[in-house]
Parts: C-alpha cells; sequence; structure tokens
C-alpha cells in the first residue's frame, strides 16, 4: 500500500501540488487498504497520513499498511483542515459543494484547495498482481454460480426467483454480489438493463444472464444469453452477430488502442448486419475495486489501453418486444494477446 501512495505523490509533482486529500473510500481503501466507512488520506512529498475516528482506530491498526494512522475526535473536517498545507488537491468529482465550502471555512491562512479529481482512479486502472488474481478468483466463483443455476434449470421459473438464488448461491460460495443479478427472458432481455420480475421464463426464448461476484473487495462482470430450448432462426441469427462482434472486439483488444476503436471493431458486424441502432450502450468498462471504473470502451472515449487494465467486451442488440442478446467476457489487457477471465462458452447454450 505504501507503494501506492507513493505513486500517488509522484504525480502531484506534476501537477504542482503540496498535498493531496482523498476521501472516497474506494480511493482510501486503494491507498491504505482500509475497509471502514470512515477514512481519509492525505498524502505529501513526505507524508502518508490516513486519519479516522475512534469506531475504526482498531480496524486502522489492523488495516492499514505503509500510512500514519491519526484518529481525530469531535470535529472530523476542522482535524482535517489542520493537516492541509499550501496547495491541497481535492476530488472535486467526489466532494459537494457543501462539503468543501465547511472545510474552506477551517483552513488555516495560505492553504488552497485545488480541484484534482481522477488521480487515484487513474492510479486504479492498472492492476498489480495481487489485484489481477483476486478479479480472476472472483470471476471464477461467478462462473461457478452459473453453472449451479444452469443445473437447476430456467424454463417455469421466475426471473426474480432466479436472480435471489444465484445471489444466494455466490455468498454460499464466499464471495458476494458485485451488483443485483440480472435475469431477462424474452422481450424483458432486449431491457439492456432489466430488474428481474415475476414473469415466469417460458421455453424457447432466449434469457440474459448478467451477473458477478465480489471478492476481498474486487469485482467480477459478466453475461451470458441461453436458450431454454430452440429458440427459432431469427433469434439464433441475431445471437450469431451479437458472438461475431464480440470476437471481433476481443481481437483488437491490445496495449496501446483507444478504447474508440475497440467499440468500432464491435459495433461494425453489428451495423453491417442491419442492427446498428439496437447497440446503443457502451462496448465496455474497467473493474476492479468498482463494478464500474476506467477505462471506457465507447465512442466517446479518449482513453489508451495499458497491460493489466481489466475491461468488460459486452456488444449486444435488443429489439423492443421481442427479445435481446447481450455476450460479455472479463479481459485483462496484454502487450499482444489479452487474458480472458471468463470460462463459460460462447456458442449458444439450450438449457432446460
Amino acid at each position: 500500500m505504501r507503494g501506492r501512495g507513493d505513486r500517488l505523490a509522484g504525480a502531484l509533482a506534476e501537477a504542482e501540488l503540496d498535498r493531496y486529500l482523498v476521501t472516497d473510500l474506494t480511493n482510501v481503501r486503494y491507498l491504505t487498504g482500509f475497509t471502514g466507512t470512515n477514512g481519509a488520506c492525505i498524502c505529501g512529498p513526505d507524508l502518508r497520513l490516513f486519519l479516522t475516528d475512534f469506531r475504526y482506530t482498531e480496524r486502522a491498526a489492523a488495516e492499514v499498511e505503509g500510512w500514519e494512522t491519526l484518529t481525530i475526535g469531535s470535529d472530523w473536517l476542522q482535524g482535517i483542515a489542520e493537516r492541509l498545507r499550501g496547495r491541497v488537491g481535492f476530488e472535486d468529482d467526489q466532494v459537494s459543494v457543501r462539503l468543501l465550502g465547511k472545510l474552506k471555512e477551517k483552513l488555516g491562512e495560505g492553504t488552497e484547495m485545488v480541484a484534482a479529481g481522477g488521480r487515484v482512479a487513474g492510479l486504479r486502472r492498472v492492476k498489480d498482481a495481487e489485484e489481477l488474481a483476486t478479479i480472476a478468483e472472483a470471476s471464477k466463483l461467478a462462473d461457478a454460480a452459473w453453472a449451479w443455476a444452469l443445473e437447476r434449470g430456467l424454463a417455469g421459473r421466475r426471473e426474480r426467483d432466479v436472480a435471489r438464488a444465484t445471489e444466494a448461491r455466490i455468498r454460499e460460495l464466499g464471495g458476494d454480489p458485485s451488483f443485483p443479478v440480472i435475469v431477462a427472458a424474452g422481450p424483458s432481455a432486449a431491457l439492456p438493463h432489466a430488474e428481474p420480475g415475476e414473469r415466469e421464463i417460458g421455453r424457447g426464448e432466449l434469457v440474459v444472464f448478467d451477473m458477478g461476484a465480489k471478492l476481498d473487495g474486487y469485482c467480477s462482470d459478466g453475461t451470458r444469453t441461453f436458450a431454454t430450448g430452440e429458440p427459432g432462426e431469427r433469434a439464433r441469427g441475431v445471437y450469431e452477430v451479437v458472438r461475431q462482434a464480440q470476437a471481433a472486439a476481443l481481437g483488437a483488444i491490445r496495449a496501446g488502442v483507444r478504447g474508440e476503436d475497440v467499440d468500432s471493431a464491435a459495433r461494425k458486424p453489428i451495423g453491417d448486419a442491419g442492427y446498428g441502432e439496437r447497440f446503443g450502450h457502451a462496448l465496455g468498462h474497467g473493474v476492479g475495486l468498482e463494478v464500474h471504473e476506467g477505462p471506457r470502451l465507447s465512442q466517446r472515449s479518449e482513453d489508451v489501453l495499458a497491460p493489466g487494465e481489466v475491461v468488460t467486451v459486452e456488444p449486444g442488440i435488443y429489439l423492443p418486444g421481442d427479445l435481446g442478446v447481450r455476450i460479455e467476457d472479463l479481459v485483462v489487457v496484454g502487450e499482444g494477446a489479452l487474458r480472458n477471465l471468463s470460462s463459460l462458452p460462447k456458442e449458444l447454450q439450450l438449457v432446460e
């Protein structure tokens, strides 16, 4: 964890900042290992200071690595303000205007708050070996939950019941769902972010099944589309277009490639098949301590992929009132070939 603080401190000199205040709890965890609900970091050239309140003094002693820890008393903002000097960067993408105003009232003379959000999020994009191993285990756990769910069948069960049972299975296997499981069948599958409902899954339908597991704070994310018996020629045709689009995107991923170009690689086969307007979301996103983080794979992305980044690749086609298909893998960017963390097959699987 000390090394992550050193990387952040190195970035401060380039931005001409004397100190950097980190208040987003996900970023605090990344830098220090702290998992409580109240903590902050102050980083400077020769300063690695973690602050919390009395409720978490013992937890901080057990979890925080490489940072001096300090317990703040009754006035949290005052305790922070007293330790800020010079030009202080803060996470303007996380701090509310109201909270910033209150903090400024407590600052000493000559201290200036400078909007500088995204510094830690930028560091988080590239995962180290330990992070990659944890994400891979989370993905493996999710794949095991999928296998368990399919063994129990889909047709004749309510979407909500399948989703809830799968979430419970993820917990039984030692993880937590990284987001609410999506099970969407038939016309419901045409909603990219459908919520499982009371609808009973019919036979001969496509079922979009989207889930992820979380282990030690790190997430996985994946989607497969299954068929509850023969879905028909049209459904198979749409599925094959999505499968080809995903294969094209996977083939385009490597270090140095723009997120926009990877998105375009998936979008071309879908557009050529006449479904361009039915793929309305971005191709993918980064995954780590949060299930949605940088980099982005989209038409508006300015990100350039780097080795060690973990991204989803999830093209889809959605035909309102009829059906939907999405296929999503979780992959690690490499200098050359990517590493795919998703083990389930991509050919259309017919299940009971």
